[in-house]
């Protein structure tokens, strides 16, 4: 196995997650059989020649790819050209929108979370909102991707979303498109000298935000911090490097995350630089729940698997996949499914999620009215959970997908804030544990 601190690998939760690219490892592949590729040309020829309407053979090429994709897992898909740009500036972390994280449920593109302070979080827009219809348009069955382009647009310009929320009438929601710059990092000193961290997704600049935000707590506690509450709720995922950075600050030195593929070459272990973890003898508790996905995942993983954190929340997502995105020369580009990732324990996290080491359920009024609780293991195609690796020097945290502590995600507007139930809970913890003994206490019950 190979030791690395990343090759450009994403860990896509949406289809609008920051993607990458990544050279794989040579290899010998058997190709499609004649008889395949005749098939395919034939039927195309066919609909060319016979279809009411004339049908352009790159628009037939597109959907025959996408098509291909889609089949494979939830995660997989094929970008066009115009979608790979797109992708790309999500990963710069800015573009013209409305500031949503939009999946594919059942056919209809959902609000997986709105991004902090953009039109769709002040518009309201909730997790699990279903998007029936752009400017007039029926979005059911149409392409996630092309459902995105024309959501994003112009800065200034208005777009007419209709909304099906928990089976009540549609109802309609303008939003003016703004530049969407996405500062990941959110901060603010609690009392007692109590540091809260927020982490809405995992972009480019995630983990320098991190650092930043880590300072001016340490400033505003004159030097030292209490305890420090690291909050992924409502976290979709993005980039692996990110999930590594932020995880690594944390740890001095030792194991992050490994992915393994189905080429054994392909398959790496991330690690933490020796160099020191920032707030090294701090408290720590991270809060997930079921909105928290990929690299969210990985880094309460890595930080409940070697102890340095105790997981507080409910049960996370459980998308325990690496996408590597691919560009095909003048055309697109592949997000192909290509490795499953473990924490340091050797776990696998994908379709059961990482289990809470104490279990804070929010607040009836505090959870999303319409929101299923559904999770990867629900969705089409999603894989099963391969089980662990074996034994490695890490001792596994909590383990095991445990249905009864699922709950649905958190109002956007209520994280953090003076009525969050389970920050109140997660800040209780941390102020009982003893001054003289900052070790992880993980059969302690919050008050």
């Amino acid at each position: 196995m190979k030791t690395s601190h990343f090759r450009a690998i994403a860990i896509a939760c949406a289809a609008s997650a920051a993607v990458v690219g990544l050279g794989l490892a040579p290899r010998v592949l058997a190709g499609p059989s004649t008889t395949d590729l005749g098939l395919l040309s034939g039927v195309m020829q066919l609909v060319q020649q016979d279809y009411v309407h004339p049908v352009d053979s790159s628009q037939l090429t597109d959907a025959a790819l996408k098509g291909m994709l889609s089949r494979l897992d939830p995660h997989s898909s094929y970008m066009t050209e115009p979608e790979f740009r797109e992708s790309k500036e999500d990963i710069n972390g800015k573009f013209g929108g409305i500031g949503l994280k939009i999946t594919d449920r059942n056919g209809v593109p959902t609000v997986l979370s709105p991004i902090d302070d953009t039109p769709g979080a002040r518009a309201g827009l909730q997790p699990g909102d279903a998007i029936v219809s752009v400017d007039g348009q029926s979005t059911r069955g149409a392409d996630l991707m092309e459902v995105i382009r024309k959501i994003r647009g112009t800065p200034g310009t208005v777009i007419r979303l209709t909304i099906l929320r928990d089976g009540k009438p549609p109802f309609d929601v303008p939003l003016t498109r703004q530049v969407i710059e996405i500062h990941s990092v959110k901060s603010k000193l609690e009392a007692n000298d109590m540091g809260y961290l927020r982490i809405s997704e995992f972009g480019k600049e995630t983990p320098n935000e991190l650092r930043q935000a880590i300072s001016s707590l340490q400033h505003e506690a004159n030097g030292k911090l209490a305890g420090v509450v690291l909050d992924l709720r409502n976290d979709p995922g993005g980039l692996l490097a990110s999930a590594v950075d932020v995880s690594s600050d944390f740890l001095n030195g030792g194991m992050v995350v490994s992915i393994r593929g189905r080429n054994g070459n392909d398959d790496q272990s991330f690690t933490a630089p020796a160099t020191g973890a920032l707030l090294p003898d701090t408290p720590m508790v991270v809060l997930v729940n079921g909105a928290s996905a990929s690299a969210s995942e990985i880094v309460a993983g890595a930080l409940q698997d070697r102890h340095r954190a105790t997981v507080m929340g409910t049960q996370s997502f459980g998308k325990g996949s690496v996408q590597t995105i691919i560009p095909i020369k003048g055309h697109g580009a592949l997000r192909l499914t290509t490795a499953l990732y473990y924490t340091p324990s050797g776990r696998s996290i994908q379709g059961d999620g990482i289990t809470p080491d104490i279990v804070v359920q929010a607040a009836k009024d505090e959870q999303v009215a319409n929101s299923l609780v559904w999770r990867e293991a629900q969705l089409h195609g999603a894989f099963a959970n391969p089980g662990t690796l074996p034994k490695s020097d890490a001792t596994p945290g909590a383990k095991g997908a445990s249905p009864e502590t699922a709950s649905p995600p958190i109002k956007e507007d209520l994280i953090g804030s003076d009525r969050d139930s389970q920050l109140k809970a997660a800040l209780n913890f941390l102020e009982r544990l003893p001054a003289a003994n900052p070790a992880i206490i993980r059969t302690s019950a919050p008050g």
